[in-house]
């Protein structure tokens, strides 16, 4: 058996130099907008129970068409929350009636809280008949 004159401080392995391209991209402001979009709505949709496949793949053709939204308009950033929030309540009307039902409001017929400001930052859901703010979007969970 030929010996060698090499010992593991000399492998070429240990050798390498960082590469900067083996750095992560930087997750651009729009991704971290819709990340924090989907997050919200689905701490949501998990508050009130309507978790299932095809509710999920509601909100994700929300993203995925808010996404083409900011890049056309990229001000508009800091409104994807509220608006995958409305895209959703909507999605789920057409398929399966009001959503989020209002839990304030304890007579009468039931109703469905909005999301307010319609196009705004800081996006909460609101019960027009008792003219209160009912939880920032994302925080249903918290009533």
């Amino acid at each position: 058996m030929a010996s060698s004159d090499s010992t593991p401080d000399d492998d070429p392995i240990d050798e390498r130099v960082d590469d900067p391209r083996d750095e992560p991209a930087p997750i651009s402001p729009l991704e971290r907008a819709l990340h924090a979009a989907r997050a919200l709505v689905l701490a949501d949709l998990a508050a009130r129970e309507v978790v299932a496949a095809d509710v999920v793949s509601m909100m994700e053709e929300s993203i995925v068409q808010r996404r083409w939204w900011v890049e056309q308009w990229p001000e508009g950033v800091e409104y994807v929350a509220g608006l995958v929030a409305q895209d959703v309540q909507d999605a789920l009307l057409e398929a399966y009636g009001r959503w989020p039902l209002c839990p304030v409001c304890a007579s009468g017929d039931p109703h469905a809280l909005e999301v307010e400001p319609e196009l705004g930052p800081d996006p909460h859901w609101v019960c027009h008949q008792a003219g209160v703010k009912v939880a920032a979007v994302g925080n249903l969970g918290s009533l």
